[in-house]
């Protein structure tokens, strides 16, 4: 079927493949999520407030900072206002506000916990019916919102069921509820349609993208727009022309003038439905959101209201839901870090960045910097290097002048601040230095003992090292309390993780400071201990290893990489050996070689497909071949390269793994990676299990709505986790070995994100 005019959909929930050496994901967008975390507030319980101006006009104010999220008990506040306003006979309409510049960020995020486990939860429809259709919307008195800041979730939804909406222009209007395994719960899905039509309204709730009050104004979501200064009064004559009847008085339920005719409506729902299963297939609630949506248009918008009800009650209930919901908390809570964040230490301002190669991350760092507003300092050895760097620098911000996202101003304005190198005369002021050379020891332990020399006292020194252990480059300074690690993801502009690596000798102050860094430049940082890996690349350095320990035993490559992807990971290990290249792939294994040599699986597979000249993506040929636009496809060849590592290996291939089922290899693949991850969390190299899984999806693109790896396993039990290591421990060696810290669990039965602390009875 031919896509209906103007309708393109992109489920955010789905991991992409962007770059060069990582994965990135278009994993959640979370920091547009406003739906809402209020429990970092010091405000008590919400509430609105009234005031009847002498017009008549009252003006009811939620008061629930830091967004103005809607509590239960704000929402019990609302109908409260409502009906005394109602009952009142000075109070002739109602203009509805948000304090603070905000009208609201939606329902309180924090409150899904406790309807989950309530025995007695509010009534089915008590929100959505009672509070917002019956009483909002049904109101004899003209209402009209006033949006300024947000109008996010529910607080969009409250919004319109109000007569009228009249928006700053910079307001930000959306219904992200999709990004937490839900629905729009209080109207959306039946009001959002019948204001910018169907198209339009699939779009914002299926990728769950906020629109701009300008923008709003154009769809018809509001109805004008207004200055923050002017916003209120603006509301209160619009509300006023309503009961003179100079404007319409619109109930937006009943609107049917957006709405495409049945037919034309059921081809739009069906493209939206084969869309979202093509893009998530494991997601079930996009597909409930088309049927509710559907319901609405073929019986009506009222039997439209409580099949979304019902669906939004089940939906909480679910697994997707309480996993993407663990994901938005782990992400807001990795900027806390016991004994640092906790001492009051405040960020110092670091205005100038030097970094050290302009090679892909090097010119990415560069990128996301200048973005930000920093000056940068690129340097490199020689000019050939130097103008390379600067042009990729340019060419990704061409790229975002290209696709809409800059203007050609702020290029200009971006690339002024970026200045080129090549000694370290200009580095007398940096405030920081990040080095972003190829992963040799030698060549980064001179590089920091020149920095030492070159840079002022103050200066931060960071090492954008992917596996190196700190202490190995700084061994030559005497300034190990500023030498730090700032991984950052490929490609570095893009990848929204920042792992900051800390020694036993890190400074809390330079901690803090990177944290500043990593929100200003709108990363998320998660704060690690320092080893070889560290903790996104230690947790998954098994991955690729298991599936290399499978293809010799027996299991096709192509079977696990399929396997992997449905599981929902951007690619399978093979096809990731392959992008990110065989060199890299092979100087990193190496690392781990050296480091757990007794829980490593070597493998000459890989070595073999170098001497072919196969180095993966780059070369055309490694696991898969590739067409000119890159596309893979299987290699008929590369059964005699597996044949020749089994000969010389001395491994046989075995019946039982030959045949293995997807649930079994799945378990093969990612049960050495959770033991792993288990020895991360024992050594202390990070801080909490949250801060595992927040890595683990951002970093390598495990799929948020199974909730990290951690969470993941923890779905499963560490009993059963631990039973199947050690079987194939027995079966196949030490590969498989269960470590310490998982058979305490499995012992006691308890959560491997657990302490064993928690776990003792009190007294």
């Amino acid at each position: 079927m031919d896509t209906p005019e103007g309708l393109s959909l992109e489920i955010p929930l789905i991991n992409k493949v962007v770059g060069c050496r990582h994965i990135v994901i278009s994993i959640l967008h979370l920091d547009s999520i406003i739906l809402m975390d209020t429990t970092r507030s010091k405000v008590k319980k919400g509430s609105t407030v009234m005031e009847v101006a002498p017009d008549g006009v009252a003006i009811i104010t939620i008061l629930n900072p830091p967004v103005n999220s809607l509590s239960f008990d704000v929402l019990r506040s609302l109908k409260e206002s409502f009906d005394q306003a109602l009952q009142r006979n000075d109070v002739k309409a109602i203009v509805l506000t948000g304090a603070k510049g905000k009208f609201s960020g939606g329902f309180d995020i924090s409150a899904f916990g406790g309807l989950r486990e309530a025995k007695e939860r509010p009534k089915p429809g008590w929100l959505s019916v009672e509070i917002i259709t019956d009483t909002i919307e049904a109101s004899r008195k003209p209402t009209v919102a006033a949006i300024d800041g947000l109008a996010l979730g529910g607080g969009l939804e409250v919004a319109m069921a109000c007569n009228a909406r009249l928006s700053t222009p910079n307001a930000q209007l959306g219904l992200p509820e999709l990004q937490l395994g839900i629905i729009p719960g209080f109207g959306g899905t039946q009001r959002l349609p019948r204001l910018v039509g169907l198209t339009k309204a699939l779009e914002m709730m299926l990728t769950s993208k906020p629109v701009k009050g300008k923008e709003a104004f154009s769809l018809g979501l509001v109805d004008g727009l207004a200055s923050p200064d002017e916003l209120v009064n603006a509301a209160r004559q619009w509300a006023v022309d309503i009961l003179d009847c100079r404007r319409p008085w619109v109930v937006s339920l009943y609107k049917t003038d957006k709405i495409e005719p049945l037919g034309e409506a059921r081809e739009i729902l069906k493209f939206a439905r084969a869309q979202a299963r093509k893009q998530a297939p494991n997601l079930k609630h996009p597909l409930v959101c088309i049927d509710v949506i559907e319901e609405g248009i073929v019986s009506g918008p009222r039997a439209g209201l409580w099949k979304e009800v019902e669906a939004s009650d089940e939906l909480g209930q679910s697994d997707t839901s309480k996993c993407l919901i663990h994901i938005f908390f782990a992400q807001r809570g990795t900027s806390k870090v016991p004994g640092v964040t906790d001492r009051g230490l405040a960020p110092r301002h670091v205005k100038k960045i030097a970094i050290l190669g302009g090679g892909l991350m090097g010119s990415g760092i560069a990128t996301a910097l200048i973005l930000s507003n920093y000056r940068v300092i690129l340097k490199e050895v020689n000019e050939k290097f130097l103008d390379a760097g600067v042009n990729r620098v340019k060419a990704n911000l061409q790229s975002r002048v290209k696709k809409g996202n800059m203007t050609k101003e702020n290029f200009e304005k971006a690339i002024s601040l970026l200045k080129g190198s090549l000694d370290y005369e200009s580095f007398k002021d940096v405030d920081m230095v990040i080095e972003a050379v190829i992963e040799n020891v030698s060549l980064k332990q001179q590089i920091f003992a020149d920095l030492e020399k070159s840079c002022p006292p103050h200066c931060i020194l960071a090492s954008n090292t992917s596996t190196i252990d700190l202490n190995l480059i700084g061994e030559r300074t005497k300034s190990q309390d500023r030498i730090v690690g700032a991984h950052f993801f490929s490609p570095a502009h893009v990848m929204p993780l920042l792992e900051i690596v800390r020694t036993k000798q890190t400074s809390p102050q330079v901690i803090v400071d990177l944290l500043d860094i990593a929100k200003k430049i709108k990363k998320t940082p998660v704060v690690v201990g320092n080893c070889t890996g560290f903790a996104v690349n230690r947790m998954f350095f098994p991955y690729t290893q298991a599936g290399l320990l499978l293809v010799e035993r027996g299991v096709d490559v192509y079977q696990i990489d399929k396997a992997v992807t449905k599981f929902g990971m951007p690619m399978g290990p093979f096809r990731l050996a392959d992008l990110v290249g065989f060199g890299v792939a092979v100087a990193t294994g190496t690392q781990f070689i050296q480091t757990f040599p007794e829980r490593s699986y070597k493998s000459l597979l890989i070595p073999l497909l170098q001497e072919d000249k196969r180095a993966g993506e780059a070369t055309r040929r490694g696991f898969y071949l590739y067409d000119d636009k890159r596309k893979a496809s299987a290699d008929p060849e590369l059964k005699n390269f597996i044949e020749k590592a089994r000969s010389i290996s001395g491994v046989s291939v075995d019946p039982k793994l030959v045949k293995l089922q997807e649930k079994d290899i799945i378990e093969m693949i990612f049960f050495p990676v959770v033991n792993e991850a288990c020895r991360v969390l024992d050594e202390g190299i990070a801080v909490k299990a949250a801060d595992l899984d927040i890595s683990a999806v951002m970093g390598m693109g495990f799929p948020p709505y199974r909730g990290g790896i951690i969470f993941w396993a923890d779905s499963l039990g560490s009993k059963y986790i631990y039973s199947r290591l050690e079987k194939w421990s027995e079966m196949y060696g030490g590969f498989f070995k269960p470590c310490a810290y998982l058979a305490a669990r499995a012992a006691k039965g308890i959560p491997l994100s657990a302490s064993m602390e928690q776990t003792k009875p009190r007294l």
